[in-house]
């Protein structure tokens, strides 16, 4: 007897549905899956074979042909355990067909029949919504992150005896709620704020231009001088996600599995700080079947690089793509998928390899050639896709001992806030959100320039021997800093701020 079910895949970050097709015929016992399996699709036979009996049935000594359709695609993960049983169960007549083609399953099986979470339930629930499906049984501890996609009624089983139940009109089982709106108005608690640092005031003038821009930042200085805590402050002055941001970030936190159970959105900014031994494949992602790497993990957020320079140079050259393109395409010989990769970077870095160059109270004993050879591990085109250098000097005993009297990170962020809603206004047609996101054609547009400024521009340019990407990027910067004073045109004072955040092209942090 044949019998069909509903489940999907997930490819990189969006999924695609799969038919799960049972055949149950006389023979000698056996029981193949065809259609692409991976290990751990070919390996769900066992576990589905004792999940059945163990909650109760009898599982069929028959000849079972699993085929998972459609069969080009690789499928892969134990999210198809529980369409398989629900599939035999339906080949033996002990489940109603009609009601199984209704919804689509996902979830993987443990031996006593218990429903075990899976990666990537948020892109199945879109992909089921998107196909027209009544509605979707996913595991108990998913039932919080599908039941954020409207239009379509998301059912949570904890074994196969209630999802079984629940085909056979189980009325006890009903559909799961979520506010999302009130998920995302929930207010957001960060460690660090700005209130807290003492002193570097420039510098956290630059990291909220940063903010309201969406522009890269490089911070140069000695130890402890509070880079860290600048970097780590930074999600604090960042605007609120919105709903369809939310959603995004967290189709990409499911698929890598390091959403928690109750967590239904991720609904504030991510920070992610890997360390410098992170391989290629950890920071733009990759595998045989390729995963996120910290690129997507840190979207719609903060990637923090810690002592940049310690960074393997052929990690750091990965960087290259996503900062330009704001997604990462992995190729392999199977499949292509793209991640993406929209990110603030946050770098900071000594000046020389003992890290006292530009400290007056400690003597630097690096020679020139050493000094070179450190920065030199930053290649020149990274460093050309980083807008704003900064330097942080070291804070002073004047700064630590007087009473904290510096901005919060909320007084910021509402400045920052309304700097985006004057670019998003800008920019809406274009289907843009910041200054950084803006191309040439863009830069033109908004960014023009009156006959001093384009004076002062040439100058700084052949003084720097800016390159024409350096020219763009400082354009950008003035245009946010143009914003956060709420002006309608650059002026030569946002222009030459500006300029100032360049002063360290060509790797003059010694000059």
């Amino acid at each position: 007897m044949l019998a069909k079910v509903l489940s999907s895949a997930v490819i990189g970050i969006e999924a695609c549905l799969v038919e799960v097709e049972v055949d149950i015929v006389p023979g000698l016992p056996s029981f193949t899956t065809v259609g692409l399996p991976e290990i751990a699709v070919r390996e769900s036979k066992e576990r589905v074979k004792s999940a059945v009996k163990n909650s109760g049935y009898a599982f069929p000594n028959d000849r079972i042909t699993v085929n998972l359709a459609p069969a080009h695609i690789r499928k892969a993960g134990t999210g198809l355990d529980l369409p398989i049983a629900m599939g035999i169960l339906g080949a033996t007549g002990i489940l109603p067909q009609t009601s199984l083609c209704e919804y689509l399953f996902l979830g993987e099986l443990s031996l006593d029949g218990r429903v075990k979470p899976v990666f990537g339930s948020l892109s199945m629930a879109i992909a089921a919504r998107d196909a027209g499906y009544k509605g979707i049984i996913v595991p108990h501890d998913n039932r919080m992150e599908a039941a954020v996609v409207k239009g379509i009624d998301v059912y949570g089983v904890a074994n196969l005896c209630q999802a079984a139940a629940f085909i056979d009109d189980d009325a006890s089982i009903t559909a799961v709620e979520i506010d999302a709106a009130g998920v995302l108005d929930s207010p957001c608690f960060y460690h660090d704020d700005f209130s807290e640092i003492r002193g570097q005031e420039h510098v956290k003038r630059a990291m909220e231009i940063a903010a309201a821009g969406g522009h890269n930042l490089l911070m140069v200085g000695p130890p402890g001088a509070g880079k860290t805590m600048l970097a780590r402050s930074m999600p604090g002055i960042l605007p609120p996600l919105c709903f369809e941001e939310a959603i995004e970030t967290t189709r990409i936190h499911s698929v890598a599995g390091i959403l928690d159970p109750d967590q239904s959105l991720v609904s504030h900014r991510p920070f992610r700080a890997p360390h410098h031994t992170i391989s290629e494949a950890g920071l733009i992602g990759g595998g045989s079947l390729p995963r996120p790497g910290e690129v997507s993990l840190a979207h719609h957020g903060v990637l923090f690089l810690d002592e940049l320079p310690e960074y393997r140079r052929n990690v750091l050259e990965v960087l290259r793509q996503p900062l330009e393109d704001r997604k990462v395409t992995i190729s392999r010989a199977a499949l292509s998928v793209t991640f993406p990769a929209s990110f603030i970077l946050v770098a900071a870095m000594n000046p020389c390899p003992c890290g006292y160059a530009t400290d007056v109270h400690h003597d630097c004993h690096c020679s020139l050639g050493q000094i070179c050879r450190y920065q030199s591990k930053i290649s020149g085109p990274l460093m050309d896709r980083i807008d704003i250098h900064v330097e942080v000097p070291a804070v002073s005993y004047r700064d630590l001992s007087l009473p904290a009297v510096s901005e919060s990170s909320r007084d910021i962020c509402e400045r920052v806030i309304a700097a985006r809603q004057r670019q998003s206004c800008r920019l809406v047609q274009s289907m843009i959100y910041c200054n950084a996101q803006m191309n040439s054609r863009h830069v033109r547009t908004y960014c023009r320039l009156n006959s001093k400024g384009a004076s002062l521009l040439e100058n700084a340019a052949d003084r720097f021997g800016m390159s024409a990407r350096a020219y763009f990027r400082i354009l950008k910067i003035a245009r946010t800093i143009a914003d956060l004073a709420q002006a309608e045109d650059i002026h030569r004072d946002h222009l030459a701020e500006a300029i100032q955040y360049r002063g360290h092209d060509n790797r003059q942090f010694m000059e």
